[in-house]
Protein backbone atom coordinates (compact mmCIF):
# COMPACT_ATOMS: atom_id res chain seq x y z
CA UNK A 1 0.00 0.00 0.00
CA UNK A 2 1.04 3.71 -0.80
CA UNK A 3 1.26 6.51 1.66
CA UNK A 4 -2.57 7.23 0.92
CA UNK A 5 -3.55 3.31 1.76
CA UNK A 6 -5.18 1.53 -1.69
CA UNK A 7 -5.42 5.27 -3.30
CA UNK A 8 -1.84 5.97 -3.54
CA UNK A 9 -0.99 4.83 -6.83
CA UNK A 10 -3.57 7.01 -8.18
CA UNK A 11 -2.77 10.44 -10.02
CA UNK A 12 -4.51 13.73 -8.65
CA UNK A 13 -6.38 13.76 -11.73
CA UNK A 14 -8.10 10.54 -11.23
CA UNK A 15 -8.37 10.95 -7.44
CA UNK A 16 -10.52 14.07 -8.51
CA UNK A 17 -12.34 12.36 -11.35
CA UNK A 18 -13.18 9.47 -8.27
CA UNK A 19 -13.89 11.96 -5.67
CA UNK A 20 -16.42 14.17 -8.19
CA UNK A 21 -18.47 10.90 -9.76
CA UNK A 22 -19.55 9.99 -6.01
CA UNK A 23 -18.99 12.92 -4.00
CA UNK A 24 -16.95 11.17 -1.83
CA UNK A 25 -15.56 12.87 1.40
CA UNK A 26 -13.39 9.88 1.98
CA UNK A 27 -11.32 9.65 -0.93
CA UNK A 28 -11.39 13.76 -0.68
CA UNK A 29 -9.56 13.26 2.38
CA UNK A 30 -6.99 11.54 0.67
CA UNK A 31 -6.84 14.32 -1.25
CA UNK A 32 -6.60 16.56 1.56
CA UNK A 33 -3.84 14.66 2.90
CA UNK A 34 -1.61 15.21 -0.08
CA UNK A 35 -2.05 19.01 -0.33
CA UNK A 36 -2.41 20.27 3.22
CA UNK A 37 0.47 21.23 4.20
CA UNK A 38 1.35 23.31 0.91
CA UNK A 39 -2.10 24.39 0.99
CA UNK A 40 -1.37 25.37 4.56
CA UNK A 41 2.34 26.73 3.61
CA UNK A 42 0.26 29.04 1.02
CA UNK A 43 -2.23 30.29 3.07
CA UNK A 44 0.38 31.46 5.85
CA UNK A 45 1.92 33.65 3.27
CA UNK A 46 -1.50 35.85 3.26
CA UNK A 47 -2.41 35.11 7.00
CA UNK A 48 -1.59 37.47 10.36
CA UNK A 49 -1.05 34.08 12.51
CA UNK A 50 -1.00 30.20 12.55
CA UNK A 51 -4.62 30.16 13.83
CA UNK A 52 -5.59 32.90 10.68
CA UNK A 53 -3.90 30.54 7.95
CA UNK A 54 -5.49 26.99 9.66
CA UNK A 55 -8.46 28.61 9.22
CA UNK A 56 -7.63 29.91 5.75
CA UNK A 57 -6.70 26.10 5.16
CA UNK A 58 -9.90 24.50 6.43
CA UNK A 59 -11.96 27.01 4.16
CA UNK A 60 -10.34 26.58 1.11
CA UNK A 61 -10.35 22.77 1.57
CA UNK A 62 -14.20 22.99 2.25
CA UNK A 63 -15.00 25.86 -0.78
CA UNK A 64 -12.49 23.15 -2.94
CA UNK A 65 -14.92 20.41 -2.13
CA UNK A 66 -18.02 22.63 -3.54
CA UNK A 67 -15.87 23.51 -6.70
CA UNK A 68 -13.91 19.99 -7.52
CA UNK A 69 -16.55 19.91 -10.19
CA UNK A 70 -15.22 22.71 -12.10
CA UNK A 71 -11.33 21.47 -12.26
CA UNK A 72 -11.27 20.74 -16.26
CA UNK A 73 -8.22 18.99 -16.31
CA UNK A 74 -6.41 21.84 -18.77
CA UNK A 75 -3.26 22.07 -16.18
CA UNK A 76 -1.85 20.21 -13.68
CA UNK A 77 -4.37 19.98 -10.20
CA UNK A 78 -1.46 20.74 -8.20
CA UNK A 79 -1.50 24.35 -10.26
CA UNK A 80 -4.94 24.83 -10.51
CA UNK A 81 -5.41 23.75 -6.68
CA UNK A 82 -2.63 26.62 -6.37
CA UNK A 83 -4.31 29.08 -8.05
CA UNK A 84 -7.70 28.34 -6.59
CA UNK A 85 -6.32 28.57 -2.97
CA UNK A 86 -4.44 32.01 -3.95
CA UNK A 87 -7.82 33.53 -5.59
CA UNK A 88 -9.37 32.72 -2.01
CA UNK A 89 -6.72 34.16 0.24
CA UNK A 90 -6.60 36.92 -2.59
CA UNK A 91 -10.57 37.72 -2.13
CA UNK A 92 -9.85 37.00 1.71
CA UNK A 93 -7.78 39.62 2.20
CA UNK A 94 -9.64 42.10 -0.03
CA UNK A 95 -12.66 41.62 1.83
CA UNK A 96 -11.51 41.71 4.79
CA UNK A 97 -11.57 45.56 5.09
CA UNK A 98 -10.13 46.12 8.67
CA UNK A 99 -7.10 44.57 7.54
CA UNK A 100 -7.22 45.86 3.74
CA UNK A 101 -3.44 45.83 3.22
CA UNK A 102 -2.31 49.67 2.05
CA UNK A 103 -1.22 49.70 -1.69
CA UNK A 104 2.39 51.28 -0.82
CA UNK A 105 3.47 50.42 -3.80
CA UNK A 106 5.60 53.18 -5.58
CA UNK A 107 3.15 55.13 -8.41
CA UNK A 108 4.90 54.34 -11.79
CA UNK A 109 3.60 55.42 -14.80
CA UNK A 110 4.51 54.80 -18.44
CA UNK A 111 7.72 56.07 -18.55
CA UNK A 112 8.83 53.73 -15.62
CA UNK A 113 7.71 50.79 -17.19
CA UNK A 114 9.78 51.81 -20.44
CA UNK A 115 12.28 52.25 -18.72
CA UNK A 116 11.96 48.79 -16.40
CA UNK A 117 10.91 47.01 -19.93
CA UNK A 118 11.64 44.36 -18.78
CA UNK A 119 12.93 42.73 -15.93
CA UNK A 120 14.77 39.46 -16.75
CA UNK A 121 13.28 36.89 -14.20
CA UNK A 122 17.00 36.42 -13.17
CA UNK A 123 16.66 39.42 -10.90
CA UNK A 124 13.97 37.83 -9.16
CA UNK A 125 16.02 34.69 -8.49
CA UNK A 126 18.84 37.10 -7.46
CA UNK A 127 16.99 38.55 -4.74
CA UNK A 128 17.43 38.24 -1.00
CA UNK A 129 15.21 35.74 0.64
CA UNK A 130 14.01 38.03 3.44
CA UNK A 131 13.91 40.71 1.56
CA UNK A 132 11.53 39.28 -1.13
CA UNK A 133 9.82 38.19 1.55
CA UNK A 134 9.49 41.62 2.72
CA UNK A 135 8.44 43.31 -0.80
CA UNK A 136 5.68 40.28 -1.23
CA UNK A 137 3.96 41.70 1.52
CA UNK A 138 4.13 45.45 0.32
CA UNK A 139 2.73 44.69 -3.66
CA UNK A 140 -1.28 43.80 -3.96
CA UNK A 141 -3.28 40.37 -3.56
CA UNK A 142 -3.28 39.76 -6.90
CA UNK A 143 0.46 40.38 -7.77
CA UNK A 144 1.59 38.73 -5.09
CA UNK A 145 -0.58 35.25 -6.18
CA UNK A 146 0.38 35.22 -9.74
CA UNK A 147 4.47 36.19 -9.11
CA UNK A 148 3.89 32.99 -6.43
CA UNK A 149 2.34 30.73 -9.12
CA UNK A 150 4.82 31.68 -11.79
CA UNK A 151 7.77 31.28 -9.49
CA UNK A 152 7.14 29.27 -6.47
CA UNK A 153 4.61 27.08 -7.94
CA UNK A 154 6.36 26.77 -11.38
CA UNK A 155 2.97 27.96 -13.63
CA UNK A 156 3.97 28.48 -17.40
CA UNK A 157 2.15 31.55 -19.11
CA UNK A 158 0.07 28.72 -21.01
CA UNK A 159 -0.99 27.27 -17.37
CA UNK A 160 -1.77 31.13 -15.90
CA UNK A 161 -4.01 31.94 -19.40
CA UNK A 162 -6.23 29.05 -18.84
CA UNK A 163 -6.35 29.59 -14.83
CA UNK A 164 -7.24 33.10 -15.44
CA UNK A 165 -8.98 32.45 -18.83
CA UNK A 166 -6.97 35.23 -20.12
CA UNK A 167 -4.76 35.92 -23.52
CA UNK A 168 -1.26 34.86 -23.21
CA UNK A 169 0.06 38.34 -23.69
CA UNK A 170 -2.46 39.70 -20.98
CA UNK A 171 -0.87 37.58 -18.60
CA UNK A 172 2.79 38.34 -19.83
CA UNK A 173 1.86 42.01 -19.25
CA UNK A 174 0.68 41.11 -15.83
CA UNK A 175 3.41 39.51 -14.87
CA UNK A 176 5.69 42.18 -16.31
CA UNK A 177 3.95 44.91 -14.17
CA UNK A 178 4.13 42.72 -11.15
CA UNK A 179 7.97 42.34 -11.77
CA UNK A 180 8.85 46.02 -11.93
CA UNK A 181 6.24 46.69 -8.82
CA UNK A 182 8.25 43.90 -6.65
CA UNK A 183 11.69 45.18 -7.89
CA UNK A 184 10.92 48.91 -7.14
CA UNK A 185 9.68 47.93 -3.62
CA UNK A 186 12.15 45.37 -3.37
CA UNK A 187 15.09 48.17 -3.89
CA UNK A 188 13.42 50.78 -1.63
CA UNK A 189 14.25 48.02 1.23
CA UNK A 190 17.41 47.74 3.27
Amino acid sequence: MGKDGPYGNLTDEALVEKIVAKNDTLLFGVLYDRYSKVVYNKCYGFARSQDEAEDLTQDVFLMLFIKLASFKGKSKFSTWLYSFTYNFCVNYVNRNKQRKLSDRSVRMDDVDYKMADEVPDESIYAMKANRLEKALEMVSPEDKSILLLKYQDGASIKDLADLMELGESAIKMRLKRAKAKLLEIYKTLS
